[in-house]
């Protein structure tokens, strides 16, 4: 009998009764106990004292038991008309308004606009009335062991910092985009954006899909019209993966193949709840679904850090952040560009269509239905070929070619970057030193404004060049003379040829002949002031300006974490220099999101001309990547090209005004050789303003910055060392380091 009794009495403990959350934080705090009180007496973790009092989650037995008896007592201690002390002894003086303690401030964290309602309170959703926000130079609190999620950065967003959902206002997404779940003390956790931190009850892997769909209140409004709704993110940490039955890391063979075998025992447990996975399989970003049935989706995304899903170049070392710097650093990242869909390659060329779906709902019909039809300025659904020219080795319309055929430029287009370099004058060695320009965001400068083909080309004999169509031309630009080219509209200036790389060619070679161009590089021929004469196209008639409002997003993204580390567009020259100096130290998670930018910007432009990648292909045969609308090696093109010419009217400008020309370009770099050390000792500014046309320092996109000096002798010391005299010093200049690989030895 007596087992039944001790059965009753652990089921009525099972629920005993607790006060509304805002109660339960009162109390608490009433009695001046810290939630790390209250968790160490219950053999908690904190974050799960923070679930239960922002009532995200709710005890369980035994400690439900314990702590209801808790809050029994302190609620007859102090009833609901007792005074409530105005701040919690557990919250940082660096997120209160108070001066932090020397070890609590962190002198690489900088100012941070966006914190100015940052709330005195451990509770994101049920905070009280808002203290002023810390000074800039008051950065973090100090870091224990194992720092919790619900810290407050200066550096979070408005929304966050007033208490607002994490996802904005849409209820269905109020935890955010995403979440990084972890074990800690035995407890599943996930770390959400804005310092939410929820228990996850989930036991596998189809549970964890299961709990995120239906009670986490994950995922992202949409970003257009005909749009969807961004799917869910897991990021899964190592402990994560031990609990969930995955391993921590890939094998060698499972890195190549890029996923786990069929025949794991997740993937097993996946098949036998319903789920799918993507042609992709089981991988660093996994996708799991089931097919969507009317307008409702259901697909959670993973991401693996430790399978290498976030690549080192890109994401420097967020996968070895803790969990909650993580969810920060990639909800900041998703907020601002998009949620994570694979790596910032993939992400990049997702954006493109996620903001210019293939598809929209029409108007209804007379019984009422609207159909699926396509979506204006948009790629469609269906692939198209690429033109002849267009085509990269191996391509199937190049199936007929001789095997060891090489194609000149008359039969490929080979529109690249600059990689340009050019031996110093006897002038120039006089010079003390080489200082680099880098252009912001270069190739999303290109791409800004930029019409390109939406449709398949067509293909004209002797067609009259028209600079507002896009297409692939075949036309002789060998008679553009650099020494005089149109500098205005009506002004011809006199430069050296001798000492600018030709904009026609990566290399920097004039032509010889006939070659394949994008509409950029024969209109700025045009500009140059000389005329052309086609004698084969194949044009877009169907086209537009597919990629402004993806230039607008990344840009956007850019310039706010910029301004959030304490570079603003509005800086003069000078501050602007200043500001760039150690910015990236300032809060170091951040200047990752800014990495992560530019990696998306050229990673989605790359992707529109995917190669084979780790899959059996033999040349002539189609690869996977052909299947898609995206792949358009014509726009890449377009943008490159673009973006070169761009950069060859600055250096044109620039010559023309002061007489110096570049010594080295590489991609988005220019070197020149100068008596000063900084951009401003040979930057032109007429009574403060730029020169029109020419080099201007700040941070937007198209705007330069400061890559690099180095001394004059270092240059010409690292040339003779490797016996290059044309070595490309620009690839160098930031930190004066040549390697191995780029020499050849």
């Amino acid at each position: 009998m007596s087992e039944l009794f001790e059965a009753v009495d652990a089921l009525i403990a099972g629920q005993s009764p607790l006060p509304p959350p805002a109660q339960r934080e009162r109390l608490r705090k009433a009695h001046g106990l810290t939630q790390d009180q209250v968790a160490k007496a219950l053999k908690v973790r904190r974050p799960t004292i923070v679930s239960w009092e922002s009532g995200k989650t709710e005890p369980r037995p035994p400690q439900r038991e314990a702590y209801a008896r808790l809050l029994d007592q302190l609620a007859e201690l102090y009833p609901a008309d007792a005074a409530v002390p105005a701040q919690d002894a557990a919250v940082p003086a660096a997120f209160t308004g108070a001066p932090a303690p020397a070890e609590a401030q962190s002198p690489s964290t900088g100012p941070a606009p966006e914190a100015a309602a940052v709330t005195a309170t451990e509770n994101t959703q049920t905070a009280p009335a808002p203290v002023a926000a810390a000074p800039a130079a008051a950065s973090r609190p100090a870091r224990t062991t194992r720092p919790t999620s619900t810290s407050r950065r200066p550096g979070a967003t408005k929304a966050a910092a007033a208490g607002t959902p994490a996802g904005g206002a849409d209820p269905r997404f109020e935890n955010g985009p995403l979440a990084v779940v972890d074990v800690e003390d035995g407890q599943v956790l996930a770390y959400c954006v804005g310092g939410l931190v929820m228990d996850v009850p989930a036991k596998s892997i189809p549970a964890l899909v299961d709990w995120t769909l239906r009670e986490a209140k994950l995922g992202a409004p949409k970003l257009s019209g005909p749009g969807k709704d961004a799917d869910p993110l897991i990021v899964l940490t190592e402990a994560a993966l031990e609990r969930y039955g995955l391993p921590a890391g890939l094998t060698e063979e499972e890195r190549i193949a890029g996923r786990i075998p069929e025949g794991h025992k997740v993937i097993k447990q996946l098949t036998r709840a319903d789920w799918q996975l993507t042609k992709r399989g089981f991988g660093p970003w996994a996708r799991i679904y089931r097919p969507a049935t009317g307008s409702e989706r259901a697909c959670v995304q993973l991401c693996i850090p430790s399978w290498n899903a976030l690549d080192t170049r890109h994401w420097g070392a967020a996968g070895r952040l803790p969990p909650a710097e993580l969810a920060r650093l990639l909800g900041t990242y998703a907020s601002r560009v998009m949620t994570p869909r694979g790596s910032t390659a993939v992400t990049g060329l997702e954006l493109m269509t996620t903001l210019h779906p293939a598809t929209r709902a029409s108007e209804p019909d007379e019984t009422g239905k609207r159909h699926s039809e396509h979506n204006p300025g948009s790629l469609g659904k269906q692939p198209v070929d690429c033109a002849p020219c267009e085509a990269p080795d191996g391509h199937p319309l190049l199936a007929d070619l001789p095997r060891f055929h090489v194609r000149g430029p008359a039969e490929k287009l080979f529109e690249e970057a600059y990689d340009w370099a050019r031996p110093l004058t006897d002038a120039e060695c006089m010079r003390r030193n080489l200082v680099g320009l880098d252009v912001n965001m270069a190739f999303a400068a290109g791409a800004n404004g930029l019409v390109v083909g939406l449709g398949e080309p067509t293909h004209v004999k002797n067609p009259v060049f028209d600079p507002k169509l896009p297409g692939s031309w075949l036309v002789d630009l060998s008679h553009v003379d650099l020494s005089r080219v149109k500098t205005g509209k009506d002004t011809w200036g006199e430069l050296d040829a001798s000492l600018l790389p030709s904009p026609f060619t990566p290399k920097g070679d004039r032509p010889t002949g006939p070659a394949w161009y994008a509409t950029p590089s024969v209109a700025y021929a045009v500009e140059l002031g000389y005329d052309v004469a086609p004698t084969e196209a194949y044009v877009r008639y169907d086209n537009g300006r597919y990629l402004d409002g993806w230039y607008n997003r990344l840009r956007d993204a850019y310039l706010t974490t910029m301004a959030d580390l304490g570079v603003d567009a509005d800086l003069s020259p000078e501050d602007f220099l200043t500001a760039m100096v150690g910015y990236k130290g300032r809060d170091p998670e951040l200047a990752i999101v800014v990495t992560a930018v530019k990696a998306t910007v050229k990673g989605g432009l790359g992707k529109l001309r995917e190669r084979p990648r780790g899959e059996s292909w033999t040349a002539g045969e189609p690869w996977r990547a052909l299947s898609r609308p995206t792949w358009r090696p014509d726009i890449r093109a377009a943008v490159i090209s673009r973006t070169r010419m761009n950069l060859h009217r600055k250096m044109v400008k620039h010559a023309a005004f002061t007489g110096q020309y570049p010594v080295a370009v590489n991609s988005d770099c220019v070197v020149y050789a100068v008596d000063g050390d900084s951009p401003l000792d040979f930057v032109p500014y007429r009574e403060g303003k730029p020169l029109p046309g020419g080099f201007k320092l700040g941070v937007n996109p198209g705007l330069v910055k400061h890559e690099g000096t180095q001394s004059t002798l270092w240059g010409e010391g690292v040339r003779e060392q490797y016996k290059a005299p044309e070595l490309n010093l620009a690839r160098y200049i930031k930190d004066g380091i040549v390697t191995n690989k780029d020499t050849g030895e």
